[in-house]
């Protein structure tokens, strides 16, 4: 594994989603077409807690799903910006998703997603988001990239 420099800066480089849709804050670990590491910092700031049950605030399950989404397009696009250029990493299924623990604001939400396989156009991950090493929920996403109208 490898232990790249990709910030903020890189993401937004690499991701066409900005805030607050933007769930991936920096990438830990990377190993090209094989795994990745990233981190979300849940804040009390973040614009879902003010109606997702604002007296015990949790992350909704969707955005785990999307923030986990988002660190498997880095995996996808990290090597291969140039040629990806004015495309974008479409999330087309997901298979076994499940919510073991809630996350709420203050909490780090590590995210790991694993290549499956990659065949016409379709890679599959599986993926798994923890807080402090306990697994607050995994799913297997499929996604395809598909080139944009610049």
């Amino acid at each position: 594994m490898t232990a790249p420099n990709i910030d903020i800066h890189q993401i937004i480089k690499l991701l066409p989603h900005r805030y607050p849709m933007l769930l991936v804050d920096r990438v830990l670990e990377l190993e090209p077409r094989q795994h990745i590491v990233a981190l979300k910092n849940v804040t009390i700031n973040e614009p879902y807690f003010t109606g997702h049950y604002p007296d015990h605030p949790v992350m909704p399950g969707v955005l785990i799903l999307e923030a986990l989404a988002q660190t498997a397009a880095l995996l996808t696009f990290y090597e291969q910006s140039e040629e990806l250029k004015n495309a974008l990493c479409y999330f087309v299924g997901i298979d076994g998703a499940r919510f073991k623990r809630p996350v709420g604001p203050g909490d780090q939400l590590i995210l790991h997603a694993s290549v499956e396989r990659y065949m016409r156009g379709m890679w599959k991950f599986k993926a798994h988001a923890t807080v402090d090493g306990q697994i607050a929920s995994e799913a297997e996403l499929m996604c395809t990239v598909k080139k944009v109208e610049a």
